[in-house]
């Protein structure tokens, strides 16, 4: 794994930061893994984890031509889906947690002027009830969602039309992500991938298209600010005023 926090090389400076949502923000993948896999069992269908993981990132479209593919054109996926989601929904208010690190990296952020943006391939609805459950419903200056654009990751797609809203090159966004196929859509937009993993382990493609791999977002504040003491990366006297 490439952890170049603390490494004397010099780290591209970003201008703007654009997070995914699910398995980077939140704990949400390993909750939709719970709830698919619940769904899977109960309906009679062998679905190995591997393939599920494979589906990381995708939109749900992709996702729909992914299974398909694997258990053939009359694969029910909607019912499939909807079975999952209310596995999902029934958990989400006693499991929903915060990754470590993730307001810590916001007000480093909002410190230092650098705005951030989400690209996600969740619904719109999902990411405003999860950003409002921890309060970071203003935290981000720009958010795509589900249906936001024509093709979800790992087309560039999602990630061109944040950096589009933000007014910043994509060149100079700096993408977090912890799944493959967000990395390939970062990557293929010209930005700069940083891959957190969490269920998905990071992989010889990973190294080769990620300017860093680190194991959280504290990690990610040292990659932007490795002089800065622990806890406090910039001088937070242009932090805006939430109270």
């Amino acid at each position: 794994m490439t952890d170049r926090a603390g490494d004397s090389r010099p780290f591209p400076q970003p201008q703007a930061v654009i997070f995914d949502m699910d398995g980077l923000l939140f704990n949400t993948e390993d909750l939709y893994r719970d709830a698919v896999m619940a769904a899977a069992a109960a309906s009679g269908i062998e679905l190995p984890l591997s393939v599920y993981l494979s589906l990381l990132g995708l939109s749900g479209e992709a996702a729909r031509d992914a299974l398909r593919e694997r258990f053939g054109p009359g694969f029910a996926f909607d019912a499939f889906w909807a079975a999952a989601r209310r596995n999902f929904e029934e958990t989400l208010d006693d499991a929903l947690r915060l990754k470590p690190g993730a307001v810590e990296l916001l007000d480093a952020l909002d410190a230092a002027g650098l705005p951030a943006a989400i690209a996600t391939s969740s619904l719109r609805a999902s990411v405003d009830h999860h950003l409002a459950a921890f309060g970071l419903d203003q935290r981000f200056a720009a958010i795509v969602a589900k249906g936001d654009t024509p093709r979800g990751k790992p087309h560039p797609d999602p990630f061109l039309s944040a950096a589009a809203r933000l007014g910043i090159e994509p060149a100079r966004c700096l993408v977090l992500e912890d799944s493959h196929n967000g990395v390939r859509g970062a990557a293929r937009a010209g930005m700069l991938p940083v891959m957190v993993p969490d269920l998905l382990a990071a992989t010889a493609e990973m190294e080769a298209l990620c300017v860093a791999i680190v194991p959280d977002l504290h990690r990610v504040r040292a990659l932007l600010w490795p002089d800065a003491p622990a806890g406090r990366p910039q001088d937070a006297t242009n932090k805006p005023d939430r109270s």
